[in-house]
This record gives structure tokens, sequence and C-alpha cells, in this order.
């Protein structure tokens, strides 16, 4: 079995401008953040994400790289609305294809099973149909006849993912509570990057047993060691939300003097530079 594993910035590299991007996790939770701050150190530029959003989608607006956002939020959790995003959308900075959590649910399922489009009933009698009017319905061909939102295949060219533990050849596993749609994400894209606090060998995965294995390889290009890669967002059960580190974030964004010393503090470096910040802004506060 081939070894798949490779820096953060060597998956990065193989990101084009123009591509869509699909980022798993949701919200504030379980986001590939060291893959996302090297996307950051890139030039990259003129994305189409996908994602449900969190800081993810925060610091990518920040910096400039999305051109569209496809999301059924964008949000902190315990900060309902993330603060860059709602800046970036304010100002018209990026375009927003806003559809319901079950929508991007199907639209990824389509994209899996290479099907153009799924029909469901989420989004009917609701504004989804109104701010965007490119969505069709279609009509059951059975004696029920029932009126159905086709929702279009979400196709994306390269997703990035970050779980508890994986193995050399692609296998990801989620020890937390919520796997989210990280599988789905890997399996509608052409190339899944996949970064993981710990790799590890195969035969470790018995210990978290087979409902753990969320990721298979066949869907994965690439696996990323990254210890603390969803920084500052939540890893169950490996660590939890930073969520002094977060409020700095939130404060930060709000005050452009404050945001170029926060992205020169902790954005303008590696992930050892980050690292040693993070620590650092943990002392100050202890």
């Amino acid at each position: 079995m081939a070894d798949k594993t490779m820096t953060a910035e060597e998956a990065v590299g193989r990101i084009r401008s123009g591509m869509t991007v699909g980022i798993g996790g949701w919200g504030s939770r379980r986001k590939p953040m060291a893959l996302v701050r090297a996307l950051l150190r890139s030039d990259v530029t003129d994305l189409t994400v996908v994602s449900f959003g969190g800081p993810d989608v925060g610091l990518l607006a920040a910096a400039g790289k999305i051109r569209r956002l496809v999301a059924a939020f964008a949000t902190l959790d315990s900060i309902p609305l993330e603060p860059h995003f709602r800046a970036a959308r304010e100002r018209g900075g990026i375009e927003l294809t806003e559809l319901d959590e079950a929508m991007m649910m199907w639209g990824l399922t389509a994209a899996v099973h290479r099907l153009p489009f799924l029909p469901v009933r989420a989004g009917l009698g609701s504004d989804v149909m109104t701010v965007n009017p490119g969505l069709r319905t279609v009509r059951s061909p059975y004696e029920d006849g029932e009126e159905l939102v086709a929702v279009p295949a979400l196709r994306l060219d390269v997703a990035l993912v970050h779980l508890n533990r994986a193995d050399a050849r692609g296998n990801g596993q989620c020890l937390g509570p919520d796997p989210y749609f990280d599988d789905l994400f890997c399996e509608a894209a052409a190339e899944a990057y996949l970064s993981c606090e710990r790799v590890v060998a195969t035969a470790e995965f018995t210990a978290g047993g087979p409902r753990t294995l969320l990721v298979r390889r066949h869907a994965v290009t690439g696996v990323i060691e990254a210890p603390g890669g969803a920084h500052f967002t939540s890893c169950a059960p490996d660590y939890g939300r930073d969520e002094a580190f977060q409020t700095a974030y939130a404060k930060a964004a709000a005050d452009p003097g404050a945001w170029r010393e926060f992205t020169e503090r902790f954005l303008s470096g590696d992930e050892r530079r980050y690292r040693a910040a993070v620590a650092a802004f943990g002392r100050e506060g202890a």
C-alpha cells in the first residue's frame, strides 16, 4: 500500500486558484486549521469554498481568498456569527450561496454518487428558494406526484478535513461524538487531504472499534500529521475549543490595527511559529 504522508505545504501546493475547495468540520469544531493556515500562506486565490463555516471561512475571507462561499452558516459556536464572514458580506467582498443544512448534506451525497442532483423536501416553503433563484424543483414520477427541490451536486476539486487519527494509507479515525460530514467531503472531491492529530499503525484502529473508521483510504490523496491541527477549534476528545484564543481572534477582527497585530503574531509564520505563539499566549493568560 502506498504511503500517502506529506506536509501541509505539499498538500496545499496542489491547490490552484479558482478551484472549489470543501472544508470539513462544523462551525468552530474540528476544522483542519493547520491546512487552512498553510493555504493562507500560499498565493492561491479566487476560491469557491464549500463549508459548514467557522474560522476557516473567516480567515480565508479576511485574506481575500474566497470568491464564492457555499454554506449553511458561518459561526464560532460560542460566538454566533463569524466576524470576518460578516464583514466580508457587509462590504460585498464574497458571493454567497446559502443552503439549508440538509441541502448541503444531500448536495455532497449527490456528488459522492456522481449524480447531477438529489430530490429533497428541505428548502420548500422557505426563503432558501428565494435567495437562490437558480434552484429548481422536480415532481415525483410516481402516484404521489410530490414536488421536491432538486439539490445540485456539490462537486469538489479538493477536500480538507481533520480527524483524530490516521494511518499512512489514508484511513481516518474519528474518536469524537460527531463525525459531521467529513467522509462526504472526501468522497465528493477529486482529491482529499486528511490532517490528523497523530499518524498511527493501522492495527491501532481496533481500540476505537469499526464505527470510528470514518474515512477510507480510497477517498484520500494525502495524510498530514498535525498535532493540534484543529486549534483553535475543538478536536474532541483530544482537546476542546480554545475559548480564550477564539475571543482574542474575534476581538482583533473588529479593529484593523488589532487584526494586523494578530496576523503578524499568529499567522505570518509556519506551524512551528504558530504553536510557539499560541503557547506564549496561553502563558500570558495564566
